[in-house]
């Protein structure tokens, strides 16, 4: 097998196998502890610019199937695995992971401690770092990773949002729904179904499938806008609500002017990006957590009905509370490390989540909040 190599930028280097795509690729490196769930991790648009190591010892052992994406294609720089399964043991397999990744032309390596790996990322936090199967030397792999750009300033919602305005409507239960055919720079396929009771304008800064499809199966008539349309074009569509999705990057380079124009006019309902952006509009600041929250088994307190749900969280920033004036309440807490995992404002019809309640993968526990969003905008 062909061999291929990790270096982050405090000069570590793993070696080991190549089970992807050719080449080498940057971007910051970091980690994720779900155990299932690894194709709708590959496809969410939230790991733009990034390389992820999966915890669990062995990926792949069910396959991929076109059903099972959340955008348009692989959207990650490097996937790491311990192991790599040979075999696609589902019925609903058409393929391999190894394949999957070759075929997407993203690098996957095999064959490492991931564990040491983990381990220095916690203790150290998110570095930037290169892989590749073409540079095996270790000091020109290092110069590479350190030469690669940090995520912090780095814009990469044009990469992934949208070009133009879609009308969504597939939902949960359509088992017979068309596959989304795989196209460039996000852009979401076009379906047409009857029913809706809200019309709700989703803005699209790199949202994966099933929030569209969870908003679509809670009685709305959803769409889709890219996520730089500004207040006076969502407006001009005549929501019922808006929703603000989640994607990439550091949510302080954005322009935060359309969810400021867009507040008191309609009810709004945020995940992740969606949810860092409201608070900002809001008058808070966000910051780079060490290193991120990312996996299906994270538990958060909800304060509101004085429950804790285990959710599926992707994310390397968070919002900042002491920064957040006295309107806004901070109704979610990460009971990991005590940062905001929710808020809304207490005179307006405004809330958010950082985590993702669509799961996909992951738990269901927090999938009622899209049911209060279309109660908040009835």
């Amino acid at each position: 097998m062909a061999r291929a190599a990790l270096a982050l930028e405090d000069g570590t280097v793993y070696f080991g196998t190549a089970c992807g795509g050719r080449g080498t690729a940057s971007g910051e490196v970091c980690f994720n502890t779900s155990m299932t769930g690894y194709q709708e991790i590959l496809t969410d648009p939230s790991y733009r610019g990034q390389i992820l190591c999966m915890t669990a010892p062995q990926i792949g052992n069910y396959g991929v199937n076109p059903a099972d994406v959340e955008s348009a294609g692989v959207q990650m720089a490097g996937f790491i695995v311990r192991e790599a399964s040979r075999i696609a043991s589902n019925h609903t397999a058409t393929g391999t992971l190894s394949d999957y990744l070759a075929a997407a032309g993203v690098i996957g390596l095999a064959g490492i401690d991931t564990r040491a790996l983990v381990r220095r990322l916690r203790i150290r936090g998110a570095m930037t770092g290169a892989v590749s199967t073409e540079i095996l030397a270790a000091e020109e792999l290092v110069r590479r990773a350190r030469s690669s750009p940090a995520l912090v300033g780095r814009d990469l919602v044009a990469e992934v949002m949208p070009r133009e305005r879609r009308e969504w409507t597939e939902r949960l239960d359509d088992d017979a729904r068309p596959l989304p055919q795989p196209t460039t720079g996000g852009v979401m396929p076009a379906l047409e179904a009857p029913g809706a009771e809200k019309h709700v304008v989703a803005l699209d800064y790199g949202m994966k499938w099933n929030i569209a499809r969870h908003l679509a199966s809670s009685g709305c008539r959803v769409t889709v806008v890219p996520g730089r349309a500004t207040a006076a074009e969502v407006l001009a569509l005549e929501p019922d609500g808006v929703f603000l999705s989640n994607g990439p990057g550091d949510p302080e380079v954005y322009c935060v002017d359309t969810v400021r124009g867009l507040l008191g006019r309609v009810p709004i309902f945020g995940i992740c990006l969606g949810h860092q952006l409201l608070g900002l509009a809001c008058g808070g600041k966000t910051f780079k957590l060490k290193f991120g929250h990312r996996g299906a088994n994270q538990p958060v307190l909800d304060r509101l009905r004085d429950r804790v749900e285990i959710t599926s969280q992707n994310h390397g920033f968070a919002v900042d509370e002491a920064s957040l004036p006295v309107d806004v309440e901070v109704t979610h807490v990460n009971l990991n490390d005590g940062t905001v995992e929710g808020l809304r404002h207490r005179t307006l019809p405004a809330f958010s989540v950082q985590y993702h309640p669509e799961a996909a993968s992951g738990p269901h526990d927090a999938a009622h909040l899209f049911r209060r969003f279309h109660d908040l905008m009835a």
